[in-house]
């Protein structure tokens, strides 16, 4: 089941947020988060906020089904308006994630996207994202969302191989996720993401140069690859505790990435995010970079959360529970956090670093400075780039970006 919420000081009822973490809100880009629980069933690796029928069940006398759920996210986007206050800033990017978004209806992802831009506008260029499951889509889908505003969309597609796809417990065939990314842009969208992971336990070096070409034979212009991380509390944590798949280590982790930047750069992909390529800087996910970067964001939903200047909060998880809030007019914030200087500044590095630019050197200690020093001349920093101010990855750099970022918030 989903992990559990951060500790925190309590919401507010009416969600309303400290007068500095609106003070410079002009400078700083605006973006949603949407989040949709809903899943068909739940894959063995998952340890996100989602919940399939059977573990849905309703709290407070408000049932959450699928049915109404465009309806609660709706309202919670007034209430961010109401919030937010006289904020003039339209809205850069919007992303509808879960679960699976594609369970709703399209028409129901166009209405809380119209929420949005009623409430506060969209800017020209804003860059909108759902993420699918490529079973959950078809053509006459895809091409609702486009017409109503949708410019990208994330496929989640992990392996090319069938018995990745199984220790994974994933529903769609092999294929599938190739087939929607022509359906995309036979639908008119320019942008198009395939998500894979590596490290799933009985995957070889093989097995992952497929589903890699498979991916890039697709022709998306965004390619994510992320590393299997185990959950505890998950069907394939128990799995292997058991011994009936073999767990992968951290060096298969490592031969596994070096072949996804050799795979991806050749086929013209550049990595602007450790876990990220593009084929051009258009194509890179800018809702993510809205993270990466510290802006702002509204995050709507069960277990969503946000950040405003400097104010992190989450909501409660249970879709019943962020019915019933809404229902009787209270915010279904659970728990929030106000950032010191210091906790920014921390965060900067952490998130920054692992972007292609890299982060500051003026973010940096006396002691995290030395360090970063000693990453350049190891090899693990890039040596130019240290002589200019900046901290940036190298390919080694980014096999062992944990360890670096550690040593230079010291």
């Amino acid at each position: 089941m989903p992990s559990v919420l951060p500790d925190g000081e309590p919401m507010p009822e009416d969600g309303s947020l400290p007068r500095a973490a609106l003070e410079g809100a002009g400078e700083r880009p605006l973006g949603f988060y949407l989040h949709v629980p809903y899943c068909a069933t739940r894959c063995g690796y998952c340890d996100f906020n989602t919940y399939t029928a059977s573990e849905l069940v309703g709290k407070g006398g408000v049932l959450a089904s699928r049915d109404n759920y465009a309806d609660m996210v709706v309202e919670e986007i007034r209430l961010a308006r109401k919030v937010l206050g006289e904020d003039p800033r339209p809205v850069r990017t919007v992303f509808v994630g879960g679960g699976t978004p594609t369970l709703l209806a399209a028409a129901d992802l166009v209405r809380m996207l119209a929420a949005v831009r009623d409430e506060f506008g969209l800017a020209e260029d804003a860059e909108i994202t759902t993420e699918a499951n490529p079973e959950s889509v078809n053509p006459a889908y895809l091409a609702e969302l486009r017409a109503g505003g949708f410019n990208r969309v994330s496929f989640g597609m992990q392996s090319a191989r069938q018995h990745v796809l199984k220790v994974l417990d994933r529903t769609h065939t092999p294929g599938r996720p190739e087939a929607c990314v022509a359906e995309a842009r036979a639908a008119g969208f320019d942008h198009v993401n395939l998500d894979l992971i590596y490290g799933t336990p009985g995957e070889s070096d093989e097995d992952w140069r497929a589903s890699l070409d498979a991916a890039v034979g697709a022709g998306p212009d965004h390619i994510s690859a992320y590393a299997l991380i185990v959950e505890e509390g998950t069907q394939l944590a128990r799995r292997i505790r058991r011994g009936e798949v073999p767990m992968t280590d951290d060096d298969e982790h490592a031969d596994r990435y070096l072949i996804a930047d050799e795979v991806l750069g050749a086929a013209g992909y550049s990595w602007y995010e450790v876990s990220n390529w593009a084929t051009t800087p258009a194509g890179r996910c800018l809702h993510n970079e809205l993270y990466w970067r510290g802006a702002d964001w509204w995050g709507a939903g069960p277990g969503a959360h946000s950040h405003v200047g400097g104010v992190r909060w989450w909501n409660v998880k249970h879709p019943g529970a962020y019915a019933a809030a809404l229902a009787s007019g209270r915010s279904p914030g659970a728990g929030r956090e106000v950032l010191s200087p210091e906790d920014r500044r921390v965060e900067r590095i952490l998130l920054e670093l692992r972007l292609r630019e890299g982060c500051p050197l003026t973010l940096l200690h006396p002691t995290g400075l030395t360090a970063a020093r000693r990453a350049a001349e190891d090899g693990l920093l890039d040596a130019m780039s240290f002589t200019e101010g900046r901290a940036v990855l190298t390919l080694r750099g980014r096999l062992l970006a944990d360890a670096v970022v550690r040593d230079l918030v010291d």
